[in-house]
């Protein structure tokens, strides 16, 4: 867990992200829950439910109709 802490934030500091950075646990508990592949944009709300699920990346991204759900979420 450590090494996984130590790599994630690297890549927090190299990328200068904005938004917060999980690890998943040694058994990878959130990817066997969450995992889409190709890659997918989620939105989790307070209670741990999915609130919004994006298409399959890259081309199934909309940022703008991530923006939309993101802000029904949190008016």
């Amino acid at each position: 867990m450590e090494e996984r802490a130590a790599v994630a934030n690297t890549c927090v500091l190299i990328l200068d992200l904005s938004i917060p950075a999980i690890i998943d646990d040694m058994d990878d508990t959130v990817v066997a829950a969450y995992r889409g592949m190709p890659d997918r944009l989620y939105i989790v709300d307070k209670e741990g439910k999915i609130a919004y699920r994006g298409g399959k990346g890259p081309y199934g991204f909309k940022p703008l109709e991530m923006e939309k759900a993101l802000k029904r979420l949190l008016a």
